[in-house]
């Protein structure tokens, strides 16, 4: 990991609600208002709930014993992470400056070791998994699919507006990662796979 550092946050919050949300718009970054339902604002609510669902994740692995904290200490940075990607979403290009929080390379470098890490050793797949076996696995792949949502409505914003590519590739490889998570997971745990069969009875 880097040890580049970025600007912490500047906000206060103690007063729950405002008012100025009421008829339908919310602020960016910047100070620009848009409507709740603009694809932008979309895009970082879907990361939002993607963070929540991985902090079920995370809360579900506490409960069985998986020899190490490295994985909730994984899941939390990333967890980080993606409200670094969020910060990126809610903040229009002209806004950006170079200490915001943000996704680089070496964020998603992280990712492909921690795939490479976790994927060493599963056994060779010969048909698609399904999810569960453990209600650990079950709440990873609830993570990577919405993960393949999240990923799906940027890209449709990358098509519209200006997005960072690093944002895309991110979650790409968080899916990935998540993937080769829950098969762990449940290898650890002596789960036996659930595969996909067009035949089953």
């Amino acid at each position: 990991m880097s040890n580049k550092k970025y600007k912490n946050p500047n906000i206060t919050i103690n007063k729950v609600y405002t008012r100025t949300g009421d008829k339908g718009k919310t602020m960016l970054v910047g100070g620009q208002k848009l409507f709740k339902n603009d694809l932008r604002v979309c895009s970082y609510g879907e990361i939002d709930e993607l963070n929540s669902y991985l902090g079920a994740a995370r809360e579900s692995i506490k409960l069985v014993n998986l020899s190490n904290n490295e994985i909730l200490d994984g899941l939390k940075r990333i967890q980080n992470e993606l409200f670094n990607i969020g910060n990126m979403l809610a903040t229009a290009s002209v806004d950006n400056t170079d200490e915001m929080p943000r996704i680089d390379e070496f964020h998603i470098e992280a990712l492909e070791k921690d795939i490479d890490f976790y994927n060493e050793g599963l056994p060779t797949l010969n048909s698609f998994v399904l999810p569960g076996g453990s209600m650990q696995n079950a709440w990873i792949h609830i993570s990577r699919s919405f993960c393949r949502r999240c990923e799906r409505t940027v890209v449709t914003l990358y098509e519209q507006d200006d997005v960072h590519l690093n944002i895309i590739k991110y979650l790409n490889r968080l899916s990935d990662f998540l993937f080769v998570l829950g098969r762990w997971i449940n290898c650890t745990q002596s789960v036996k796979e659930n595969l996909w069969n067009p035949n089953q009875k």
